[in-house]
């Protein structure tokens, strides 16, 4: 591959992630005032009281029945899934580009953070 395809495959996979990040941060942002306004609206969180979700599964499930709480939890799980996405797709990229180094490095850095998010709590 000569010197200019390279520059145009970095920019355009820049581009790309830019663009994922942007369509990740306006999504979440859009889950997170759709449930807030759907608190607003019900003045319920959907929950009894004291008890709320932190695993992402009955987030999901609360979501998908429309409680606001869990509306406004799955838009922070976006925002908080879009950069791990975005490591996820540089993969992708170097490995596009035959980088092999920067893949493995990009593929360990996904793993910790798999296992952080395994490990953690979302809330």
């Amino acid at each position: 591959m000569n010197e200019p395809e390279t520059e145009q495959t970095v920019a355009a996979a820049e581009i790309a992630i830019s663009n994922l990040l942007r369509v990740g941060v306006l999504l979440s942002a859009a889950v997170i005032l759709a449930g807030l306004l759907l608190l607003l609206a019900t003045g319920r969180s959907g929950y009894a009281a004291g008890f709320y979700p932190t695993a992402p599964v009955a987030i999901l499930r609360g979501a998908a029945a429309g409680k606001p709480y869990a509306v406004i939890l799955s838009g922070l799980l976006l925002l908080i899934l879009t950069p791990a996405l975005r490591v996820a797709v540089s993969i992708l990229l170097f490995l596009r580009q035959k980088d092999y180094l920067y893949a493995g490095i990009t593929a360990a850095v996904l793993a910790v953070l798999a296992i952080s998010f395994a490990l953690g709590k979302i809330v």
